[in-house]
């Protein structure tokens, strides 16, 4: 079923490639399913750098279109992730959130290859796209218990695959938050700063929380020496093995 959903928007609309993201709040987030690889690669961009149309679509509730990412206002919205979309070879983008009521439970990001507008005929066809995404995502739970009633496999393995990718990045934020005594927000903050130094994404610092190859240590105050000069224990974060 996500599949089949994220494929009928490349297949309908004048897009590469697409994907959605579902949110459980700031701190938490996972792609349902990406159509390629950059898709892929955009979504765990935007969740590492915490920017991003998708992120700022999650916060407004509202579509967010950014028709040229090489220039203009788009380029200086976000810079960062501007410059590394533009990297991937994306020129254009548009995240429409996806909840009723005024709550956003997630996105479907559309991009392509070439800058440009959707016409208002496509931005409708995206709108009920995005529309029929968010009956299946609300219905997720449904499905997956009627599947594991069932003994079919087809919809519980996307859902725990799904709520592994969730579930780690929520206990690594867990165990920084404990090794630094900060809150769910700046725990993520300090996960995000350490996958943009080493060009990597949050999950994949989240597993190396996870498994205990890397710990965040807090910044410890500078004790004088003999010389009069600060002494400095190194602060943040570190693997282990490290002095």
């Amino acid at each position: 079923m996500p599949e089949a959903l994220v494929r009928a928007c490349v297949g309908l609309l004048p897009v590469t490639g697409a994907s959605v993201s579902l949110s459980g709040g700031g701190v938490m987030r996972a792609t349902w399913y990406a159509s390629d690889d950059t898709a892929g690669q955009l979504a765990e961009a935007q969740y590492s750098l915490g920017d991003g149309p998708c992120q700022s679509a999650l916060e407004l509730c509202a579509p967010v279109l950014a028709p040229d990412l090489t220039r203009g206002g788009d380029a200086r919205r976000w810079p960062v992730f501007a410059h590394q979309a533009v990297g991937l070879g994306v020129r254009a983008m548009f995240s429409l959130p996806l909840g009723v009521g005024g709550l956003a439970i997630g996105t479907l990001d559309l991009y392509r290859d070439t800058a440009g507008f959707l016409s208002g005929r496509d931005l409708r066809i995206a709108l009920l796209m995005r529309d029929a995404v968010t009956f299946a995502v609300l219905n997720l739970q449904a499905a997956y218990d009627a599947a594991e009633r069932s003994g079919g496999d087809a919809v519980a393995s996307w859902v725990e695959a799904l709520q592994v990718n969730h579930t780690e990045v929520h206990q690594a934020v867990g165990m920084v938050m404990v090794q630094l005594d900060v809150d769910p927000q700046q725990a993520l903050d300090h996960m995000r700063a350490r996958a943009f130094t080493q060009g990597r994404s949050v999950s994949q610092v989240a597993h190396d929380v996870v498994v205990r190859t890397l710990r965040f240590w807090p910044e410890r105050r500078g004790r004088r020496g003999s010389n009069g000069h600060d002494r400095r224990r190194g602060g943040g974060e570190r693997h282990d093995g490290e002095r």
